[in-house]
């Protein structure tokens, strides 16, 4: 374990974090509120980060155990000194509370402790969508474009952060590969900002929530979230932006190079579009008979659906009210998730689409033992190790989800609460059922359960891997 080479490269990112400040501490100037707990939090992470990345370390050799664990040990330091600022306003007095605020931001999971939102300094407000930002398209790519390293720490380091079943590269050099998703990422975003002004929202608004949405996290800078602005075009906007950053950044790349048909020849952008469609046309005609018109109640259904499958948690109407039949759909979408390569959460579509096709496959292996069956994604076979892969993942990620939900029940809370709670934070969702629904939020549970939903935001975030190699004692041993 190269431990100097670790620690250099944590204490850098703790730098890129104190810069990403500023953007916050010029909000709070601008609407005259004391800039003091976002001062004090950057002068912490400045004070502990530079004698960090000046470690020198005795050899450059980066290794797939040293990228899981600098890559988990990163996301936790850095939500860790991201809290300081929520907890210096004096507002949440438990730093547990902070810290599970601001994992919730940087994983782009967007549920939250605080009771009154719109009682939160303006300028924390932005650091907390803010992270949501940070986060969506991953704090180490952002790094990477703007702190090329060596390229197998780069490679390691994007392959234990990247979501997806696999990582591959735009473009030969990866950190220019970083450079265009962020380009990308932000060029779609500002799109938004501009699509929201036009529906008449102000510009702190519009801002923090196309940072949530870029990230798909879902925090708002409203008590009621994107309700509150009772603005149909902004919810429309939002939903469309949603489903856009769901969408597997790969695709927009092509695009922009004129690759039009290798871009719409994507099986899992066809599966993600039409789990989209197929879920808001059932959810219309189930709670078509609790709104006024079928605009409305479609509008509604494809919001919620759009939301959940992008694993944003952004919330227009309580959907715990919905018939049985509607929670159920939302609550399988937040297993399923958005697709691999975009800024959400959960399993994610290719995988999905993978096991089915491995269901398929071992049924007509059964049929015909003695044929040979190829799975193929985009036309292409997919090799034997990307499906051990694939439903190694699969496995780990439900054994997780259900070992957590139990220890959540021993919280006293009932079982749609537990599940749904574990659920919507593994998948990086945010809102869940019940006690933990769209209208509630997670400030009545105890600390242990927050810290256990922290790690779970943590490991939907970074695929279980990361934290189970970090978490693993024989990683820590010498060879």
């Amino acid at each position: 374990m190269n431990y100097r080479l670790i620690i250099k490269t944590t204490g850098t990112v703790l730098l890129v974090e104190a810069a990403a400040l500023l953007p916050s501490i010029v909000t709070a100037l601008l609407f005259r509120e004391s800039p003091v707990p976002l001062l004090l939090a950057m002068a912490i992470m400045l004070a502990a980060g530079y004698p960090a990345s000046r470690a020198k370390p005795k050899t450059s050799h980066f290794f797939a155990r040293d990228g899981y664990v600098t890559v988990f040990l990163i996301w936790l330091v850095l939500s860790a000194f991201g809290a300081l600022p929520l907890f210096f306003t004096g507002l949440v007095p438990s730093y547990v509370d902070c810290f599970f605020e601001t994992v919730s931001g940087f994983t782009t999971t967007g549920a939250t402790i605080l009771t009154d939102i719109e009682a939160v300094p303006k300028g924390v407000l932005f650091w907390r969508s803010f992270t949501h930002f940070i986060g969506g398209m991953g704090i180490l790519v952002l790094a990477n474009a703007l702190l090329p390293s060596s390229k197998d720490r780069q490679q390691h380091l994007m392959r234990a952060e990247i979501p997806g079943p696999e990582v591959g590269k735009l473009v030969p050099r990866l950190s220019d590969s970083s450079k265009i998703l962020y380009a990308i990422y932000t060029g779609i975003m500002l799109l938004e900002v501009v699509c929201l002004l036009f529906t008449g929202m102000d510009l702190f608004n519009a801002f923090t929530t196309a940072f949530s949405t870029a990230g798909t996290g879902g925090f708002s800078a409203m008590n009621a979230s994107i309700a509150a602005f009772n603005n149909p075009a902004a919810e429309v906007i939002i939903g469309i932006f949603m489903m856009f950053f769901g969408i597997n950044f790969t695709v927009y790349f092509l695009i922009l190079t004129k690759k039009f048909r290798a871009a719409l020849a994507s099986e899992e952008l066809k599966f993600y579009l039409c789990v989209i469609a197929a879920v808001t046309a059932m959810i219309t005609l189930n709670i078509m008979h609790m709104y006024p018109d079928i605009w409305e109640s479609i509008r509604n259904a494809f919001f919620a659906t759009s939301s959940i499958i992008t694993t944003t948690g952004f919330v227009t109407a309580d959907f715990d009210t919905w018939p049985q039949f509607s929670k159920t759909l939302l609550l399988l979408l937040m297993f399923i998730g958005a697709s691999a390569g975009s800024t959400g959460g959960a399993i994610k579509c290719s995988r999905v689409l993978m096991v089915f096709k491995s269901i398929v496959r071992e049924v007509r292996q059964i049929i015909h033992p003695n044929a040979v069956f190829v799975i193929r994604m985009d036309g292409k076979a997919v090799d034997e190790k990307t499906l051990r892969s694939v439903m190694r993942f699969f496995a780990a990620y439900m054994v997780i989800t259900l070992i957590s939900t139990l220890i959540i029940c021993l919280d006293n809370v009932d079982l749609t609460t537990a599940i749904s709670a574990v659920a919507a934070n593994i998948g990086n969702v945010g809102p869940g059922l019940a006690a933990v629904g769209p209208t509630c939020n997670y400030a009545f549970l105890t600390w242990w359960s927050k810290i256990l939903l922290s790690l779970c935001m943590l490991m939907g975030r970074l695929e279980i891997f990361p934290a189970l190699v970090f978490f693993s004692p024989s990683t820590w041993r010498k060879n």
